[in-house]
């Protein structure tokens, strides 16, 4: 179990001073200057001999991420984009940090600007977050009036200036590219890649696009040591991890723990374990909505970190825990899933403009049982058409659910099909 000394958020549930003040109490803002002095080289690779990995979903390695990034300036600025676009279902991690403990974002920030030659940073909010922005832009003004940012930020010899960029709410955002589209004032709709940001981003410059917690837990790695976070978790997997857990548990809550606890340590030491035992588990989506569901074999050993996860054909995302108990109608949550994904499709790409109001529709039919059994392996055909055919993985997104429902669930979907036939509707979903 995760000690209180090695938390990170020490401010996670507002218990606290939220101000300047407060979080410089807790050893916020601490030798920064220091820590910029270090130079470039030398902070990325701590970063790097940490282990850290991006928080945002996909963990790709921090460090490595920041080293694309020039180390000569060819005339065009740098910049740091900070991802707070935090839409995927089941998330609100970063919501915590940015509402209750907002300068170890700001500090982070400055830190991992400096680190890849960026004097400029600007954190795209989502458009739902209206008192986390508030929270965030007074944290910004305090740092402003406190000599923190601006010219020679923290008495660290660099100038940096960190902007809060308010989003309009489209899910599409949260993609690094669409991102970047949406803060030049376009669509926010994503960009073929290459180029890769590193090489023309942000107006056509060098940039890169962070998770939130990905940059607030950097200042503490730096002051503490790469050494320290590492000792967190199994290879290649470190650190501690802000988990959301949510759904049919008696506590909901967010919490920091180590990485590669198991799930149900985490679920029965925060949460005060599954509402009706942990054997009414019916399934768990580890990661965000994007991500396939673990069925309650694999909930018995599953750890919690990428990459088994991933040798689970599942995936850690976001960290968001989504608990469904055996009460649920797992076809009809997948299907309120499709449906999202098909709401929030951009439509630039034909196989998830097309794809995912297809899926939506037969998931429609499958949840009442109106269908044929061929139609189970032909919506399975369809994901597989729509996965990596798109320019971003929203595609992906939309047919992973679906592929999870299909390959842990099959025989429910066909016993409501059958049902469904010979008038049982004792097994078909509520209308």
């Amino acid at each position: 179990m995760l000690k209180d000394q090695d938390r990170i958020f020490t401010n996670l549930y507002g218990m606290h001073d939220r101000s300047l003040k407060g979080a410089m109490k807790r050893g916020h803002w601490n030798g920064t200057a220091e820590i910029i002095k270090r130079g470039r080289d030398t902070i990325i690779e701590q970063v790097k001999a940490s282990g850290l990995r991006g928080r945002g979903g996909a963990g790709f390695p921090t460090g490595l991420k920041w080293s694309f990034m020039p180390k000569q300036s060819d005339g065009r600025p740098s910049y740091l984009v900070i991802n707070a676009d935090e839409s995927e279902p089941g998330t609100c991690k970063d919501r915590e940090i940015m509402r209750h403990d907002p300068h170890t974002l700001i500090e982070g920030a400055l830190i991992a600007s400096f680190a890849m030659g960026a004097n400029t940073c600007y954190i795209y909010i989502r458009g739902e977050y209206i008192r986390e922005r508030e929270a965030l832009q007074a944290a910004i003004d305090e740092c402003y009036d406190a000599g923190l940012l601006g010219k020679n930020a923290a008495k660290s010899g660099w100038d940096f200036d960190l902007y809060l960029h308010h989003g309009a709410g489209a899910y599409i955002c949260g993609e690094e590219t669409a991102l970047l589209e949406s803060l030049e004032g376009k669509k926010g709709m994503p960009r073929m890649k290459p180029p890769f940001p590193a090489g023309s981003g942000l107006y056509g410059c060098p940039t890169t696009v962070n998770n939130v917690e990905s940059i607030a837990v950097v200042p503490t790695i730096l002051r503490r040591g790469p050494e320290w976070f590492a000792s967190f978790g199994r290879p290649n997997n470190t650190g501690t991890k802000l988990f959301g857990i949510s759904g049919h548990v008696n506590n909901p809550c967010v919490v920091e723990e180590a990485m590669s606890i198991p799930l149900r340590e985490l679920l029965d030491r925060h949460c005060g374990g599954v509402r009706g035992g942990w054997d009414n588990i019916k399934a768990v989506i580890p990661g965000g909505s994007s991500v396939p569901l673990l069925t309650k074999e694999q909930c018995d050993d599953a750890i919690m970190d990428f990459d088994w996860l991933r040798e689970q054909r599942s995936g850690l995302g976001t960290a968001a825990v989504i608990v469904m108990d055996k009460s649920t109608d797992v076809i009809k949550a997948i299907w309120r899933l499709s449906k999202f994904y098909k709401h929030e499709s951009c439509g630039q790409c034909t196989p998830c403009r097309e794809g995912t109001g297809w899926m939506m529709r037969v998931m429609d039919r499958l949840v009442r049982g109106e269908a044929e059994i061929e139609e189970i392996d032909m919506l399975l055909s369809v994901t597989k058409q729509v996965e990596g055919h798109t320019i971003c993985a929203l595609g992906d997104a939309a047919a992973w659910p679906i592929q999870g429902l299909i390959r842990a669930f099959r025989d429910e979907i066909e016993d409501r099909i059958k049902a469904r036939k010979t008038g049982r509707i004792s097994a078909v979903a509520a209308e």
